[in-house]
This record gives C-alpha cells, sequence and structure tokens, in this order.
C-alpha cells in the first residue's frame, strides 16, 4: 500500500484573467498577535504595544503592525492561489486603509489581473492577483498586487 500524493491549489490554467477567489478562512488578531510580531521583528513603535501613546495619536488604543495585517492578508490567500507551488515573484502597490485593532477579523479576496506563459521556464506561467483585505464589517483594511509562477498542467497544449 502507497502513498497516494494528493494535488492541492490551482494551476495556471485555473486562473482566467477576471477569475475571483473569495479565500475562505478569516483570522483573528489579538493584542498578544501584534505585540508578539512587532518584538519579534524588533519592530519597536510604541502605537503597537502602547496604548496611551497610540491614542495620543488619534486612535482608539493599540493598533495591529501593518506588516503582520500585509501577511495574513497574503497568507489567507495561499491556499487558491500558490499552494501548488511555484516561486513568489513580487509584491507591488501596498496600499493601508485604515488601523486594524485586537479583536478584528481579516478576510481576503483575491483577482486575477494577468497571466502569460514563462519564457525562460518551460511548463510555467506567471500570473498576477490584486489581494484585497477588509475586516469584519467589509471595510477594506489593505490590498496590493502580487505576482507567482504557477506550473501548467499541460505543458502540450498551452497557448496564449
Amino acid at each position: 500500500m502507497g502513498i497516494k500524493e494528493i494535488q492541492h491549489g490551482n494551476l495556471y490554467e485555473d486562473f482566467e484573467i477576471g477569475r475571483v477567489f473569495k479565500h475562505h478562512w478569516g483570522r483573528t488578531l489579538t493584542e498578544y498577535d501584534g505585540i508578539i510580531f512587532s518584538t519579534t521583528t524588533m519592530n519597536y513603535n510604541p502605537s503597537y504595544f502602547n496604548a496611551e501613546y497610540a491614542r495620543k495619536l488619534g486612535y482608539t488604543g493599540i493598533i495591529i503592525n501593518p506588516l503582520l495585517v500585509f501577511n495574513t492578508i497574503l497568507g489567507l490567500s495561499v491556499e487558491d492561489l500558490s499552494e501548488a507551488g511555484g516561486p513568489f515573484l513580487g509584491v507591488d502597490n501596498v496600499k493601508y486603509y485604515r488601523p486594524v485593532y485586537p479583536g478584528d477579523t481579516i478576510y481576503s479576496k483575491s483577482v486575477v489581473l494577468s497571466r502569460r506563459l514563462s519564457g525562460s521556464r518551460p511548463g510555467w506561467g506567471i500570473v498576477e492577483w490584486k489581494t484585497t483585505g477588509y475586516n469584519q464589517n467589509g471595510e477594506i483594511v489593505a490590498d496590493y498586487c502580487r505576482r507567482n509562477l504557477a506550473k501548467l498542467r499541460d505543458v502540450q497544449t498551452a497557448k496564449e
């Protein structure tokens, strides 16, 4: 009895331009998440761990480090967009729209912006998505564009 490999994720052909992925997991960020992330990454901006300081800046309390917010949004998209493998090629145009507070739940969705076959890696294509993160109230907290290589399902019939 051998081990059966189960394919996860989507391949190049699954990423039709305009297709929307509503990533089904959400993640509630806690005060602990924010403080431990900022401390571990040596980001000592007091608004991430000092409620009084954050209030003096106009926030209602401690805010979650925006880099943790970005990482969470990206992480929520992996199962649909890049779990099948393929190197990460970059991210552009990261924009933050509102602060995230402890207790907020982050969700994300992505839309396929473009795709093309790779000229240097036969059997692979380059896919670009715009991913949007939003909170439990449906308010956009951040968005960005990213690119990955995506493996082709069928190299023999690959055409654009």
